[in-house]
């Protein structure tokens, strides 16, 4: 084995079918070693190799006869002085911060902690113990890969309709994936995975973490683990918990595969990426790999005293974003996702704390630069999760163009109109017509609204209508965990008699919530589950429960088919009705050459709606009529007649008769959808006719061009 000094760039390991040029930063250490390992059962390493040169604070070396396959590690020297942000400790062997293959796990134990665990100087100690039997690899990766004819849907983000979900938990149950490939990559791309998908009708997929993370100790000595993910050892590494094969490079293979699976059916891949901290944790964490490689430069740290994190995220540390070679580790692996994974975009979880540049968000701050100039980046999907626990942290609206956002303000006032609270009636048009308040000032379109009512973090959809309060006993936190304010309403089921009717009520309720979803401008967000009646029974917390709690079942009874077949009917509706799928803002601007307004609201008397209407806190119902322009027929260059709905909202617990505002006379309107069944037969209703919209309940009507 011959070294040679290499080269500083590519970071990581780079096999040029000859060897591999390996090359580290580390900005404050004294000594770098390259550890090679034989297999995943070596106590020590084989080899230990200084890497001989140091460029702009890169060490490097090449060496030959080294192939795809080869596990390995560093060891890193310096000084261990925590008060001072460093925390160097050559005993530990670390995992490469660009490592593309994870060849092996980390094995508990006290050896991979930089510190004596049991000293009263905590972390102040140093642990001289060898890790090297307990320490994660990395491997050595041939990217090669013959993706073929893949090309990126590209879908439009107006035409968009994303369902999220957890590789494993997608399929782990499914009875027609078959058991080898089941919470798997290729489970998920099988014939009844991409089926399923398609006949949704969803046009991507946002999957929960799938970077290398790590099962945190705590949880598995309770016999729990990191069933989420939101706890990331590498950033360049695919999950290889979710491959179907145990060699550690085939999640790469296995995972390009999904992706060019997915696009052949015409559905994007969306990563959910936790940029904001790492697996390691607070001072009293593990040293596997970030902090033992530059504590100092790759986390924020408190002043005058260095010892200590910053921690806008909760989970104990926060990446610096201030440093240069911080924005490069994180934009080193956005382009490697895209250009070499094919992934068409991100979300970006605890986004804020991104943006963070000294303490206070900045939305100018340089990652927000960054991304916007690089040619790769800036072309696909960006979503931000717009919040963190820090002071000042939640920014929904204030992300800059070409980003999009979770809204939770939408989510907040979809549910409260839907429970019964007074006074939202204002609030719920805003967020149906596309929160514009939140984007329009900023030259936003409505589509940089990512709207949801449930997501992975909170209630199922089945279990916020079905539960008064949170059920996280399974968590071994005596059900102190969780967040409060995803606490259900219980469906509005007040004055309900009986078991069968509240059920009823329920199921109602989860058909209003879906619909308005789908209904609304901007992006919708289906929680993977949800369209299955998934429960979590009452667990608002489930990162933890990798087991029948969180994992989809399929064995479906005629309740849960009728709600799939309605999800999939309103998704269908939305595709098909461009008004609900505007690029631009509605105004209640008169329509060009109709006079119609492109937007209007109106009372259940058919007259549009008074200051007094919007501001009464007894009012729980709306009609809302969109006109979409008329467009171009692409066959015979005629011009296509307007697409015109009424949506009719009654969150009342009576039923209220609503007069459907007209346009012209001799009119006919169409029942597309009404939430009172779970089936809803179309139906024509002549001009003037007036409607029954039942108690808590949604209707659609389509204007029949004559």
């Amino acid at each position: 084995m011959r070294v040679r000094p290499g080269q500083p760039y590519p970071l990581g390991a780079t096999w040029d079918g000859v060897g591999v040029n390996f090359a580290l930063f580390s900005e404050h250490a004294t000594k770098v070693e390259l550890c090679l390992f034989d297999s995943v059962d070596s106590t020590t390493e084989s080899a230990r190799i200084a890497l001989p040169e140091q460029t702009d604070m890169v060490w490097h070396g090449y060496l030959t006869g080294i192939r795809p396959g080869q596990l390995y590690g560093y060891r890193v020297d310096g000084p261990y002085d925590p008060h001072a942000g460093h925390r160097f400790n050559p005993a530990k062997v670390l995992l490469d911060a660009y490592a593309k293959g994870i060849g092996r796990m980390v094995r508990w134990g006290d050896e991979n902690f930089g510190y004596t665990i049991g000293d009263p100087a905590e972390d102040l100690s140093r642990d001289d113990r060898d890790n090297a039997a307990l320490a994660p690899l990395a491997a050595v990766v041939d990217p090669a890969f013959t993706w073929g004819d893949d090309r990126p849907p590209r879908t439009p983000w107006h035409e968009t309709v994303i369902y999220e979900l957890h590789v494993r938990g997608f399929t782990h149950l499914h009875p027609e994936v078959p058991a080898a490939l089941r919470g798997t990559y290729a489970g998920l791309v099988s014939e009844a995975g991409i089926q399923y998908l398609g006949e949704l009708g969803v046009t991507a997929v946002e999957l929960m973490p799938v970077h290398h993370h790590v099962m945190d100790r705590h949880l598995l000595e309770k016999g729990l683990s990191n069933y989420w993910g939101y706890n990331t050892l590498s950033y360049f590494a695919p999950e290889a918990r979710y491959a179907s094969s145990p060699v550690p490079t085939d999640a790469i293979r296995e995972f390009k595969m999904m992706v060019r699976a997915l696009h052949a059916a015409g559905i994007e891949v969306i990563l959910d990426v936790v940029y904001n901290h790492t697996a390691e944790g607070s001072h009293l964490g593990p040293t596997l790999s970030l902090r033992g490689i530059d504590n100092a430069a790759y986390y924020r740290l408190t002043e005058p005293d260095r010892r200590y994190y910053i921690d806008f995220t909760g989970c104990g540390n926060t990446l610096d974003m201030t440093h240069p070679r911080v924005l490069q580790l994180i934009m080193d692996s956005l382009r490697y996702w895209v250009t070499d994974m094919h992934v068409d975009g991100f979300r970006f979880d605890l986004a804020s704390a991104l943006a963070r540049e000294l303490y206070e968000v900045d939305q100018l701050g340089a990652f927000f630069d960054i991304i916007h100039q690089d040619p790769v980046i800036s072309q696909v999907k960006l979503i931000a999760e717009p919040w963190d626990l820090g002071e000042g942290g939640y920014q929904v609206g204030n992300f800059p163009v070409l980003w999009t956002e979770w809204n939770g303000k939408y989510r907040d006032a979809i549910r409260r109109f839907w429970r019964g609270d007074g006074g939202t009636v204002s609030e719920l048009a805003t967020r149906l017509a596309g929160s514009a308040d939140l984007y329009e000032h900023s030259g936003r379109r409505p589509y940089s609204s990512i709207n949801f009512v449930t997501a992975h973090d909170g209630f199922s959809l089945h279990d916020l209508v079905s539960y008064s309060d949170k059920h996280n006993q399974a968590n071994l936190e005596d059900n102190q965990d969780g967040d409060n304010n995803n606490l259900s309403w219980n469906c509005g089921a007040e004055g309900a008699t009986d078991d069968v009717e509240i059920r009823s009520l329920r199921e109602r309720q989860k058909r209003n919530l879906l619909a308005t979803l789908l209904l609304s401008q901007g992006v919708p967000m289906i929680r993977g589950g949800d369209e299955l009646s998934h429960t979590q029974q009452g667990n608002n917390n489930a990162y933890c429960q990798d087991n029948d709690l969180s994992w989809l079942h399929w064995d479906l009874d005629a309740e849960r088919r009728a709600f799939l077949a309605f999800t999939r009917r309103v998704i269908r509706l939305r595709h098909e009705n461009r008004a609900l799928r505007r690029r631009r803002f509605l105004h209640g601007q008169r329509i060009r050459g109709t006079g119609v307004k492109d937007l209007a609201w109106f009372s259940p008397l058919g007259t549009e709606m008074s200051e007094e209407d919007w501001n009464a806190e007894s009012v729980r119902a709306l009609g809302a009529r969109l006109v979409d322009e008329t467009q171009e027929d692409p066959e015979g260059g005629r011009p296509a007649p307007p697409n015109t709905l009424m949506l009719l909202f009654n969150a009342h617990h009576e039923p209220i008769e609503f007069k459907p505002a007209p346009i012209r006379t001799a009119e006919r309107w169409e029942l597309l959808l009404d939430t009172a069944e779970a089936l809803t037969k179309r139906h024509l209703y002549r001009a003037g006719q007036r409607y029954l919209v039942r108690p808590r309940s949604l209707v659609v009507l389509r204007l029949v061009p004559r």
